[in-house]
């Protein structure tokens, strides 16, 4: 009877898992990167998002389309100098080019709403 190794097998499926963490671990309090921004319509209000969550315009949340739920995250608009902390909560934004999206209120702080798009810095804070 020939003996086989569990442990190439275990490297797998435990790489499987924690390699993504590791891999949001490292990114998490690195520079920031620069991306393109926008922000929900009020019109998903009250609708359930990805993680369950009911969507509310008046909270500092955001949609991030690897991020996992509950990650922190810092956006800088380029343009003015403000910032917003932000909770993923969502996924998306499914539009070419643009890499999270954030609400209403967030928008209005880092006072893009108007312009409807904006160059933002994004910095992960938390994993």
């Amino acid at each position: 009877m020939k003996r086989t190794s569990l442990l190439p097998a275990l490297v797998v499926c435990v790489y499987a898992f924690l390699g993504p963490v590791t891999q949001l671990c490292a990114q998490a309090g690195n520079d920031s990167k620069s991306v393109t921004a926008s922000f929900y319509s009020t019109r998903y209000n009250g609708r359930r998002t990805a993680s369950g969550q009911r969507f509310n315009s008046n909270a500092l949340t955001a949609a991030h389309r690897t991020l996992p739920f509950g990650t922190k995250v810092k956006v800088t608009n380029l343009s003015n100098n403000r910032s917003v902390v932000v909770r993923v909560n969502d996924r998306g934004p499914f539009v070419k080019g643009r890499e999270i999206s954030v609400t209403r209120l967030a928008a209005r702080r880092l006072d893009f709403v108007r312009a409807g798009t904006a160059r933002v810095a994004m910095e992960v804070l938390t994993p």
